[in-house]
């Protein structure tokens, strides 16, 4: 018997990396999932995103586990595109009881960095996209009366200023920075809005993670230019990357049952860098 057996995850961004890694390990414990992605580039990027085809692997994967899952392509920054997402589960599932807003993307280096899209990019996928999973699904928690959970995927970015040159102090960096400070006070006013209902809201800050975000060419690549930005995201404990799944293991206990009076909560699964 699974600790969330009967329960039903809304997931943003479950194509590939953190999110594919939640719904797993959501699935393994019992629940069903709903979950969208993009699979579609953003200029910004200055590496490949997910497909299709990488959201079809989610899916096969949840169901594997002997789980349903009801999964869309759509862009977070798309509000009706959202809320069209989760009706579609809603009406496979009839319930939801676990949120988490996930999507995001990284368009801290490289030349689109520089640009001002790359501020506008980070904003409305990583504040405004956040706003928009919210709002879909926080009616039919609401409306169900029986509490539940939203965990907002923030970063180590959220807990410190990672710019240590003006070089790397590009349009990209700030909006990364500025979306991920951003979503502390997103959670803080959802998690008293919604304390009436018994629905906990937090936020859960990995340092960097072994995913297709930040394991590329053009991240990595660019260690040697800029050993500034590198050395200000450097973890205390002796692990340079930590795996999605450490994330998802925090995740798993925060929607829990174990964690039914933690809400409002900064959470860092960060192997020690907010500290440095």
């Amino acid at each position: 018997m699974g600790t969330l057996d009967g329960k039903v995850a809304f997931i943003s961004g479950g194509a590939r990396g953190q999110g594919r890694t939640h719904a797993l390990r959501l699935a393994r414990d019992g629940a069903d999932i709903i979950t969208f992605d993009i699979c579609e580039q953003i200029d910004s990027a200055p590496y490949p995103l997910a497909t299709e085809d990488d959201l079809a692997e989610t899916v096969r994967q949840v169901e594997s586990l002997g789980r349903k899952i009801v999964a869309r392509k759509a862009d977070v920054r798309d509000q009706i595109a959202v809320e069209k997402a989760f009706q579609e589960g809603l009406a496979e599932f009839g319930r939801v009881d676990i949120v988490l807003a996930n999507a995001g993307i990284m368009p801290i280096v490289g030349p689109t960095s520089t640009r001002v899209s790359a501020w506008h990019d980070s904003i409305d996928v990583m504040l405004t996209g956040v706003v928009y999973t919210l709002e879909a699904a926080v009616p039919t928690l609401v409306e169900q009366n029986e509490g539940g959970s939203i965990v907002i995927t923030s970063s180590v970015a959220g807990l410190k200023g990672t710019a240590r040159s003006l070089r790397t102090n590009t349009y990209g960096l700030l909006g990364y920075t500025a979306a991920k400070h951003g979503v502390i006070g997103l959670m803080r006013s959802y998690a008293n809005a919604l304390s009436g209902s018994n629905i906990r809201v937090n936020t859960i800050h990995p340092t960097g993670a072994n995913t297709q975000m930040v394991v590329n060419d053009a991240f990595l690549g660019s260690a040697e230019q800029f050993p500034e930005l590198f050395e200000s995201m450097s973890n205390a404990l002796p692990v340079q990357l930590i795996e999605p799944e450490d994330v998802s293991n925090a995740i798993a206990w925060l929607v829990s049952d174990e964690a039914r009076y933690v809400t409002g909560a900064v959470f860092p699964v960060d192997a020690g860098a907010s500290v440095r």
